[in-house]
């Protein structure tokens, strides 16, 4: 199993825990959330290689 498959794999499993632990509404805040967080810490330049890379990976 490829990294990004064991990644998935832990958000999935991570997601349906906090569907049972969480009341609904919350849970997708924190599923959401925890990415944008993350997206806007990182500085700019980062943000520009991210995008870079994404565009890449889609073909574009």
């Amino acid at each position: 199993m490829s990294g990004r498959a064991k990644v998935a794999a832990g958000g999935v499993a991570v997601g349906a825990l906090l569907l049972l632990v969480l009341p609904f509404w919350l849970a997708v805040l924190v599923m959401v959330g925890v990415p944008v967080g993350a997206y806007l810490l990182l500085d700019p330049a980062q943000r520009k290689r991210l995008r870079r890379v994404s565009r890449k990976e889609l073909g574009r």
